[in-house]
């Protein structure tokens, strides 16, 4: 509301702009917040921030073809910066370009080193096409990191559970997130995991 407000006064502040575009992403309203980013780069088409907020807004509806552009942008407006190269991987990613996708992580981590992120992206790639041994350890190597966030810890879990791992998933769980959500989220993984073990035929209901 204070953002929206801020723009309202003044619809050129491209700071409010690209905060009320952040706030708009972390509610869900993902169409509004591109909308509200490329608000801003009608005025400013060169601002980073903008940019970034543009393609993270469409890749948040899985949109990744026009994510493209404003993180190719992005990128070349701050080419030692790692996030627009790996925003641009998971891109790539959403359209099946996986070639592009992991040159794109590849040069992300020559400019960060181990990122978390970054190989959280490449590990959660290769769950997606079924890879999920390589899944795991990107995802592993990923988790051990300093600054591996709670999400990059998540799906890790996820990608244990899904290949049986639940004693392991287990653990992770109940270190990371309080018991109510712990417990469901095992709950969940149990039931996910004998869905992909049963090569039987469906229940009948």
């Amino acid at each position: 509301t204070f953002w929206a407000h801020e723009v309202s006064i003044d619809p050129t502040d491209s700071v409010a702009g690209v905060h009320l575009a952040i706030a708009l992403r972390a509610l869900g309203q993902y169409a509004a917040a591109a909308s509200t980013a490329q608000q801003v780069l009608i005025t400013e088409p060169r601002n980073y921030d903008a940019l970034m907020e543009t393609a993270r807004a469409f890749l948040a509806q899985g949109q990744g073809f026009y994510a493209i552009d404003p993180a190719k942008q992005a990128a070349a407006l701050q080419p030692r910066d790692w996030q627009p190269i790996s925003l641009l991987g998971v891109a790539y990613s959403q359209v099946q370009r996986d070639d592009d996708a992991q040159a794109a992580w590849r040069q992300a981590l020559v400019l960060s080193p181990d990122n978390p992120a970054v190989l959280a992206n490449m590990g959660m790639s290769a769950a997606a096409k079924g890879d999920t041994a390589n899944a795991e350890a990107l995802l592993r190597q990923a988790a051990a990191q300093p600054g591996a966030s709670l999400q990059v810890r998540q799906d890790l879990t996820l990608v244990l559970g899904l290949q049986g791992k639940l004693a392991e998933a287990e653990k992770r769980l109940r270190e990371d997130l309080p018991p109510p959500q712990a417990e469901a989220d095992l709950a969940y993984l149990q039931a996910a995991s004998r869905h992909l073990t049963d090569d039987g035929p469906p229940a009948a209901e």
